[in-house]
């Protein structure tokens, strides 16, 4: 029976534990969505939630509150400005796990823990992907056409002058080319 154990220890010290679950959930707010095992994920989701929520209050002590937790100044005012109105209609349930399967090396079972967005805000930010991607793809387009010059050049350079190792004369006749034994050894 599991009766008063409240969490989850995860095979460490408090100290480390703490430490582990602050960096994950920096790096959920960071990035949206991080790979994990499965345990790991379940506490993070539970701490994750507590820093949404408190953001969403956006008082000055919910402010001081999440940045002592957060280990990214960026990261918290991203929680308040961008993450918490996105939950503002929204009361809890504001992460996502879902699992992936066991990782080859040790057998872990790995999952993704995830903010859960709207239908409106996956498209808009599909649309900003497929614009940084056309943007990415003008800016390589404009660079490309000097490079294929100077492969051009290049090649027209190397032309002229002798390969390494050849020699110009017609005349002489070139040594029989050394054996090489199992071993890759030049013998002979």
């Amino acid at each position: 029976m599991r009766h008063r154990k409240d969490h989850r220890k995860l095979s460490r010290t408090a100290a480390h534990r703490r430490a582990v679950l602050r960096n994950l959930t920096t790096a959920l707010f960071q990035y949206e969505r991080i790979e994990t095992t499965v345990a790991k994920a379940k506490e993070t989701r539970r701490l994750a939630e507590r820093m949404i929520t408190f953001a969403k209050r956006g008082d000055l002590a919910s402010r001081r509150h999440v940045a002592r937790f957060v280990t990214r100044p960026e990261v918290t005012y991203k929680l308040f400005e961008t993450i918490a109105p996105w939950y503002e209609e929204r009361n809890g349930g504001y992460t996502r796990i879902v699992r992936l399967g066991r990782r080859l090396g040790d057998g872990g079972e790995s999952a993704y823990l995830e903010l859960i967005k709207t239908a409106e805000q996956k498209e808009k930010d599909r649309q900003e992907r497929i614009a940084a991607e056309e943007a990415k793809e003008k800016a390589l387009k404009g660079s490309a056409a000097p490079a294929r010059k100077s492969k051009a050049a290049a090649s027209e350079a190397e032309s002229e002058r002798p390969k390494r190792g050849k020699k110009e004369s017609e005349g002489e006749v070139a040594a029989p080319a050394r054996k090489r034994g199992r071993t890759g050894v030049k013998t002979g």
